[in-house]
């Protein structure tokens, strides 16, 4: 947890961009993330000098004898002016230069732009980044997340990051091991892949003891593709702060370039697409394409996830609810496949102010496992109907929150569930019975609503009781008039 002094540095460091007039929240995580990228470069030259002095063998250097002034220890002790004319006419040429090295973050960072105005904007920054223990990756890792957040408060960006309360439940739901190759092919911020490695730190430990599974957790357990270089730079370096030292981030538009050089390569996927609504059919990949005929990015996704997962494979996406229910050829073939040809394992119902204050759209978490040979017994539906959160606007914290319960029955969808009625908030429905209803997935088509009974008396009884009334009404006059004479 990065602390309350931390977090308000971070905070006057936003307000000077905002002052200096650089007002997108992306632009300021970017030239933070590239400061970030040379002091991790100055850092590993330190560690590769250490080791040649220890071992007497030379290492090889990314900073050569003439190239020591563009080193992080150097420059952050210079003056402000110095500082910005060596930054802007030589670090970022040299940062340009670097792709060279194999390194996801050097590929990402060969466009970079150097776009901070003032020199003394860069000297504050630098001051901030200097303050931060980057040994330890909790506090690296907090502190990114925390500035991501500030993408999410900014409103326009806001779609690039799914709430990492319902990401942590989509993790915790799909529970990710050591032998995973885990992708999200809309990957964003890597929320998601950021979220399935601090998971499998946590409940396997071993990823940081067997050489091994090192290797493989380091170098090829994630996976991430997206169009958009800036999130690709910003997605690098919050694997990095989480301490992964070389994610597979690629840019890639994962529904026009097919799939075919990554089908059946993938264990899990873990996404939240975009949903644009429609996309020309000459721009999109023809074997996903063969899959669901369509022109909607929502199912075109689906598709690609069932092209990516190897058989056995398993998935836990965000679908807006017309995937559930739609009626177009394409939205039925593509429930039946899941259904029918896959294994469906659930639906969990998301309130529809998961995403405000972006968007309003109701949506829910498709979980299902590739089997390429059907599987589906029934299906286990529950409808979430708090976060943890307000549901308006605001998304103010309260206590109303069905997330920790939806894991909890989740893991129970096999059992005790099958038990549940349909008038309760999870239940499972066998698969027949989704077949019969023309595979609609909806949760109200199989919901039972139970309405309180209305106790009707009989009409005898109710005149009786007038009667009474009456005639105590009258006794009491008779008495009232008594008294009165």
């Amino acid at each position: 947890m990065i602390t309350g002094e931390l977090k308000s540095k971070v905070d006057r460091v936003w307000d000077a961009f905002w002052s200096g007039g650089i007002s997108n929240p992306l632009e300021v995580i970017e030239q933070i993330t590239y400061l970030l990228f040379i002091r991790r470069l100055d850092d590993l030259d330190t560690l590769a000098e250490n080791r040649a002095r220890r071992t007497g063998k030379a290492e090889e250097l990314r900073f050569g004898p003439d190239q020591q002034d563009l080193r992080w220890s150097h420059f952050k002790n210079t003056e402000p002016s110095v500082m910005f004319t060596t930054v802007s006419e030589k670090v970022f040429p040299f940062l340009r230069a670097l792709g060279g090295d194999g390194s996801t973050y050097s590929e990402h960072m060969r466009d970079a732009r150097f776009t901070i105005p003032t020199p003394a904007l860069l000297s504050k920054v630098v001051d901030m980044l200097a303050d931060i223990p980057m040994a330890d990756r909790d506090t690296n890792g907090d502190l990114y997340e925390y500035m991501l957040s500030k993408i999410a408060s900014a409103g326009q960006n806001g779609q690039f990051r799914t709430p990492r309360h319902i990401i942590k439940l989509m993790v915790d739901m799909t529970a990710p091991q050591p032998t995973d190759e885990i992708c999200d092919p809309a990957s964003g911020t890597a929320g998601f892949l950021v979220a399935a490695s601090e998971y499998v730190r946590e409940q396997h430990p071993s990823v940081l003891t067997d050489a091994a599974q090192r290797r493989h957790f380091h170098a090829s357990m994630f996976h991430g593709y997206d169009f958009d270089n800036t999130m690709l730079r910003i997605a690098s370096m919050n694997m990095l702060m989480h301490g992964i030292e070389s994610p597979d981030i690629r840019y890639r538009d994962s529904l026009s370039e097919g799939a075919s050089e990554d089908a059946e390569k993938y264990t899990l996927i873990l996404a939240n697409p975009p949903f644009a609504g429609s996309l020309d059919y000459e721009a999109t990949s023809k074997d996903l394409q063969r899959v669901v005929k369509t022109k909607k990015t929502e199912l075109l996704f689906v598709a690609l996830f069932l092209k990516l997962l190897k058989p056995g494979g398993r998935a836990a996406v965000i679908v807006p609810d017309g995937v559930l229910f739609g009626s177009s050829k394409a939205h039925k073939e593509l429930r039946r496949i899941l259904v029918e040809d896959q294994k469906l394992d659930g639906i969990v119902k998301l309130p529809s102010g998961v995403f405000k204050p972006y968007a309003g759209v109701s949506t829910a978490i498709l979980l299902f496992t590739k089997t390429n040979s059907g599987g589906t017994d029934h299906v286990w539906f529950y409808e979430v109907t708090f976060d943890g959160y307000s549901l308006d606007d605001k998304r103010d914290p309260v206590e109303a929150n069905d997330l920790p319960d939806t894991l909890s029955r989740w893991k129970l969808r096999s059992s005790s569930e099958l038990e549940r009625a349909r008038a309760e908030q999870s239940f499972c429905v066998p698969k027949d019975d989704i077949v019969a209803q023309g595979y609609d997935l909806s949760l109200n088509r199989y919901k039972e609503i139970v309405h309180d009974e209305v106790q009707h008396r009989p009409p005898l009884e109710i005149i009786t009781e007038i009667e009474n009334l009456e005639g105590e009404i009258t006794s009491g006059l008779a008495e009232l008039k008594a008294m009165l004479s």
